[in-house]
């Protein structure tokens, strides 16, 4: 983090020095989101968009809400899966109980419903922290897995427990082939990054990061932590739970308690770490990291003709290695790696 210190004042052309990178930045960005909505659609195959890229952005969301309460608030959870398990499924059982009710509208009310039980099982993190509130939130993950297993009526009597999603349709217009899908997810989740953007800089934001570097100097100068903690919680199981229904109707097509396991809460959690704690744009490029490295481990190994079991655990032996990497050398992740780069290049060829 860069505080600005106090009695520090920017002369004009300061000012206009960092103003041209933030209008670089911020033009860049709209050629970015104009290239996704309009090239990305017409060149990709539908492989390229159902398997790569609306995973990502799900991927993305789901990690954006974990940073929310782990990298700005500063509470550990392992329990994502099961927020993104709550959304998915509170979704599924608004759209089949309730006749007509909008696709748009039951995932937001399963991310409401995901984050009523994030703030449930926040409410030890008033008392725990670190590792204790870890494992607080891993059994999160457990309770969840086994009320959607055990309790017949959240799977519409399944014998299996596997069932089909429905269809999205939304004002007549039905989202069926991959290209419809990942403008509906880039949508979505292009509205919920821009939100969370602009949640950070205010007030709650700020008083996320206070409670996070200190709780007890931000209750002094007047913070409730109780509401800090507990409104971290409900954001970013929303995000999570949102993030639950699109992996479950936009990607899946069914809504099954195993997609949402132990792995994909670490997975998720690796994404944060490698692109970067406390940062929106290290969300996307961890999840992208995460969603990319498997395929080019697979290419890889098929080149070189590996064994099919050094083929197997090269992924996770990668992930390992990349964690310990990153949280030694470089613990902002791919988002700090970015920013440098950025800097050199605005600077390149005269650094002085």
């Amino acid at each position: 983090m860069f505080y600005r210190e106090a009695g520090q004042f920017k002369t004009s052309y300061e000012a206009d020095g960092q103003i041209f990178p933030i209008l670089q930045d911020r033009i860049a960005l709209l050629m970015l989101m104009a290239a996704a909505i309009v090239v990305v659609p017409l060149a990709a195959s539908p492989y390229v968009l159902s398997a790569i890229l609306i995973p990502f952005l799900i991927f993305s969301l789901a990690a954006l809400g974990l940073n929310i309460l782990t990298g700005y608030a500063g509470q550990l959870s392992l329990g994502t899966a099961a927020f993104m398990a709550v959304g998915a499924f509170a979704s599924y059982n608004f759209i089949l109980r309730i006749p007509g009710l909008p696709v748009l509208l039951a995932f937001v009310l399963g991310g409401l419903s995901a984050a009523l039980v994030g703030i449930a099982f926040g409410l030890p993190s008033l008392r725990i922290r670190g590792f204790y509130l870890a494992a607080a939130t891993l059994a999160t993950q457990f309770f969840v897995v086994w009320c959607l297993t055990k309790i017949p009526y959240l799977t519409n009597y399944s014998a299996s427990g596997v069932i089909t999603a429905q269809p999205i349709v939304i004002l007549g217009y039905a989202f069926d082939s991959p290209g419809r899908k990942y403008l509906l997810v880039l949508g979505v989740v292009a509205l919920m990054a821009l939100l969370a953007k602009n949640m950070i800089r205010s007030n709650v934001g700020r008083s996320w990061m206070a409670v996070r570097d200190m709780d007890v100097a931000a209750e002094v100068i007047g913070f409730r932590l109780m509401r800090t903690k507990l409104l971290a919680f409900a954001v970013s199981s929303f995000y999570c739970g949102v993030a639950g229904a699109l992996y479950a109707y936009a990607y899946l097509g069914t809504v099954e308690p195993e997609a949402y396991n132990l792995d994909l809460s670490f997975r998720i959690l690796f994404m944060i770490i490698i692109g970067g704690v406390g940062s929106v744009l290290g969300s996307f490029l961890g999840a992208a990291f995460i969603v990319l490295l498997p395929v080019l481990l697979n290419v890889i190994a098929h080149s070189l003709a590996l064994p099919t079991n050094v083929a197997s655990n090269l992924e996770l032996m990668v992930f390992g290695a990349l964690i310990i990497f990153f949280l030694i050398v470089e613990p902002h992740g791919l988002a700090r790696l970015w920013q440098i780069g950025k800097e050199k290049l605005r600077l390149w060829p005269f650094p002085h």
